[in-house]
């Protein structure tokens, strides 16, 4: 089973959130990860709109077979509100309730979101890292921080996303001529480590394969829970 650390308290104020942030941003470790990374876990979160129900799903994909060798999910309620810059304190306690039911222990994380391309350098992904111990990164679609040059079409091609002169993620060509997505490390995990690793993921996608599969994972618990309510 995979464990966690207990860091804090869920059940804070945005206010104490952000003071929260600051403190654990310190801890966030940018580096090249210790051994080879032959799993991942691609996680992802899904709402209904206006709900406060939440859909958590992990998906735990073999890097060499390039197949889903495990998938955890809960149906739950989140419990903080949506604020940007501090989705991590909605979404993890979820994530974490799936993550405690893996039976695998991945050895690397990929996350629907963001690292430390983010104001205060914690994302989701970094604060994800630092609760599991585990190397992290987000590989979100879309930008929160940084400035970018488009990078070249061909697949591969990346530009360093660049926040208050500091390097925190790039934007990467995943598919020739496609919108690239946005990378940035999140806890014991470099940037050169994070792009091979999306780029090591592909399956013809723009989004690479262990967010996507999670992400399907998780729309069909939702879709799962809404037609059981349907027949209720």
């Amino acid at each position: 089973m995979a464990t966690y650390q207990k860091l804090h308290e869920w059940d804070v104020k945005p206010t104490r959130a952000i003071e929260l942030q600051n403190e654990w941003r310190t801890k966030v470790k940018i580096e090249a990860p210790q051994r080879e990374i032959q799993t991942i876990a691609g996680c992802d979160i899904s709402f209904n709109k206006f709900s406060e129900t939440i859909y958590a799903g992990i998906v735990v994909w073999e890097v060499a077979t390039r197949t889903i060798i495990e998938q955890q999910g809960v149906v739950t309620t989140a419990q903080f509100p949506y604020i940007p810059g501090l989705l991590s304190f909605r979404e993890v306690p979820a994530l974490l309730e799936a993550w405690a039911k893996l039976e695998s222990e991945p050895d690397a994380v990929m996350l629907d979101g963001q690292g430390i391309a983010h104001p205060r350098r914690i994302g989701v992904g970094a604060h994800f890292g630092l609760l599991v111990e585990r190397p992290t990164l987000g590989c979100a679609k879309s930008v929160l921080v940084g400035k970018f040059d488009d990078p070249a079409p061909e697949r591969g091609s990346w530009s360093p996303m660049i926040h208050k002169g500091e390097t925190v993620g790039a934007a990467l060509r995943t598919k020739n001529k496609v919108q690239p997505v946005y990378i940035s490390p999140g806890h014991l995990m470099d940037l050169a480590t994070a792009i091979d690793l999306v780029l090591k993921c592909d399956a013809g996608y723009r989004v690479p394969e262990p967010t996507r599969q999670a992400h399907l994972y998780v729309n069909e618990l939702r879709c799962g829970d809404n037609k059981q309510d349907a027949e209720q």
